[in-house]
């Protein structure tokens, strides 16, 4: 639901972008086939990125119904895809730099949610399967409810998982486990994914909004910058060396100390 103080952005395509504050929210609005996506979804979604308000700061990425997303939509595979669009099969007839570039814009719905400027939360629920998968896995952040059901299925299909959900995934779970979730395409439940550190927060599904708010509002209580300032240290430390992190933690709070005694630039 949208509050009466919350300002619509855009309702298309399956995703409706509202802004309350600096909160905003990402809804999957097709609830009838479980939020299953498409290129036109995934559009929308990169749109939704791009229409952010400068003042938003938290972004809540949620599924309308009892699925958060079951994943791909299965017309993506039939010779007539979806009306105005490519089919797959069609896309894979193609050169690979073609099939690259189709890719990469679709990856581009997936990339914003870890943009150092705001702090994405995935509030998920029931199916998110194989795309819906994934895009939890672009948040920065994921509130679960105890009827979650992630998997990758892509490998059963004779795909692999493209949308940018590997990279985030092994560095949650680590590579063996990563592996054997993608390979066998199981189910991991709430209480698993909570334990393995796929979720930050498992709650009732009852308790799932209001969890997701109180996150929302820690997140918030801390200055914008010094969050901004962390979570760039935080997602560069895996590539740096440890002096590399030490250098980069001193460079970083002298800007802080700088700015909190009025002579940033």
């Amino acid at each position: 639901m949208t509050s009466l103080d919350s300002v619509l952005v855009f309702d298309k395509d399956g995703v409706r972008l509202t802004v309350e504050d600096a909160v905003a929210t990402v809804a999957l609005t097709n609830p009838a086939k479980r939020n299953a996506q498409s290129p036109a979804l995934w559009r929308a979604l990169t749109e939704a990125g791009r229409s952010l308000p400068g003042s938003v700061r938290v972004v809540v990425l949620r599924g309308e119904g009892k699925s958060f997303s079951a994943g791909l939509d299965r017309q993506a595979f039939t010779p007539e895809g979806f009306d105005g669009e490519p089919s797959f099969l069609d896309l894979a007839r193609g050169s690979d730099e073609d099939l690259d570039a189709v890719i990469s814009e679709y990856q581009e719905a997936f990339t914003w949610w870890r943009r150092s400027d705001i702090v994405s939360i995935a509030a998920v629920q029931g199916h998110a399967i194989g795309a819906g998968f994934q895009l939890a896995l672009a948040c920065d952040l994921r509130v679960v409810a105890d009827d979650v059901q992630f998997a990758m299925r892509e490998t059963s299909l004779g795909l692999v998982p493209d949308l940018t959900g590997t990279h985030p995934l092994v560095g949650l779970v680590g590579y063996a486990r990563a592996l054997e979730i993608c390979a066998t395409g199981r189910f991991v439940h709430a209480q698993e994914a909570e334990r393995i550190g796929l979720a930050n927060i498992a709650v009732p599904v009852d308790e799932l909004d209001g969890a997701v708010q109180d996150l929302s509002a820690a997140l918030l209580a801390a200055p914008r910058d010094a969050v901004i300032e962390t979570k760039a240290l935080l997602q560069g430390a895996t590539d740096r060396t440890y002096e590399a992190q030490r250098t980069a933690e001193r460079a970083a709070q002298a800007r802080r100390l700088r700015d909190l005694a009025g002579l940033g630039d």
